[in-house]
């Protein structure tokens, strides 16, 4: 549903959103989802939401954690244990298209605030759950235990070091995503047959699907991948390779490309050495191929080797700050910066483009409670 004073543009405009989750993973799709156009509640406790206190860095005072995922939504503070503010989380639930929660299994039945007791009270709801394990676990969803559980840790790392968690939290970003395109697939269902569905979604799966080629070998193969550094597993030179100055990535992923990697270093012999001559080769004679590029690579800086080699069309690139990550964007014309509300608070632009109903940032995150005249507007004024 469109509310007052919203924006009627966007692909998902018409949609109302309640959401019930904290920390990552759900805030992370229902930001997603207001970017889209959608109407999106964000229901706190009387604590708030935990990423509100995750400081520092913070800006004007506030969390870029908690800002960085919640823009779009407008934020009211309900005490489920308080008569009146449970009324309220119940009436918001049975009107919205879609409830998004991660509540610990079973957390809000004692509430009617579960999957069942919102689809009797509201058939067309589509109900998305996100757990950390699975609705038969209680163990806490926190990324690093999934990133521990599902193996993403064990291949990461390198080689003869320990294992080591991603530089993000990964898998709730995952997780967040397989959240919206479960609750999008289940809108779908529900407009063909006015019939809403219970999604779930959790963290330990989100991983494994992740892990892609990694959980794959495994799967098809019953190989047990291991950690590798910055290497790959099937396809060499693909990594990170010491050049003059710093290091370069190098991501050769055909013969034709290896050629022009070995013509642009000086080193035309190896592009016809029977140890290096096609991918599989090279894979497993990796250790008497890398000393042959760290040689040649160590002739000039990096930056010169990416403009030589890119040149040559050979896949390659520096590894750089996120400071300088910001700016590569600029300069590819990606424009990474979006400016929410009429505070203009920045953050990372939406990923997705659309030619017709591009992604928007009419509201900046907001307080605490900021919107508790306006939600109770929107329902009704269901509670005197």
């Amino acid at each position: 549903m469109t509310a007052p004073g919203e924006r009627a543009a966007g692909p998902l405009a018409g949609l109302l959103v309640a959401d019930f989750s904290r920390v990552l993973a759900g805030p992370y799709c229902t930001m997603l989802f207001a970017d889209l156009g959608a109407t999106v509640v964000k229901v706190e406790g009387p604590a708030g939401d935990e990423t509100r206190h995750w400081t520092p860095p913070a800006r004007d005072g506030d969390a870029t954690y908690y800002l960085s995922v919640n823009r779009g939504k407008r934020a009211v503070t309900l005490d489920f244990e308080d008569a009146d503010d449970l009324a309220l989380a119940r009436e918001l639930a049975q009107r919205a298209d879609v409830v998004v929660a991660n509540f610990k299994p079973g957390g809000l039945a004692r509430f009617g605030l579960d999957y069942d007791a919102v689809h009797d009270a509201n058939p067309r709801a589509v109900y998305v759950s996100i757990t950390g394990f699975g609705a038969a676990s209680s163990l806490p969803g926190y990324d690093v235990l999934a990133q521990a559980l599902s193996g993403v840790m064990s291949i990461t790392g390198e080689a003869d070091g320990e294992p080591t968690k991603a530089g993000v939290a990964i898998v709730d970003v995952v997780t967040g995503l397989h959240a919206g395109l479960g609750a999008l697939a289940a809108l779908r269902h529900r407009d063909a047959t006015g019939e809403g569905q219970h999604v779930e979604v959790n963290l330990m799966s989100s991983a494994l699907s992740a892990l892609v080629n990694q959980s794959g070998a495994y799967a098809l193969a019953g190989v047990v991948p291991q950690r590798l550094g910055n290497d790959h597993p099937s396809i060499y030179p693909y990594g990170s390779f010491p050049a003059a100055d710093g290091d370069l990535v190098l991501a050769v992923g055909n013969d034709g490309q290896f050629e022009r990697l070995c013509q642009v270093l000086e080193i035309p012999d190896a592009a016809v050495d029977p140890r290096f001559a096609r991918n599989a080769d090279r894979s497993t004679g990796r250790e008497a191929l890398r000393p042959l590029l760290e040689r040649a690579l160590a002739a000039r800086p990096a930056t010169e080797w990416e403009e030589l080699l890119g040149s040559a069309g050979v896949p390659c690139a520096p590894i750089l700050a996120i400071d300088a990550a910001f700016e590569r964007a600029r300069v590819l014309g990606l424009d990474p910066v979006a400016y929410a509300g009429a505070e203009r608070v920045p953050g990372v632009r939406h990923p997705i483009s659309l030619s017709a109903t591009p992604p928007a940032y009419p509201l900046a995150p907001p307080a605490p409670d900021a919107d508790r005249a306006w939600v109770r507007r929107l329902l009704g004024d269901p509670v005197p």
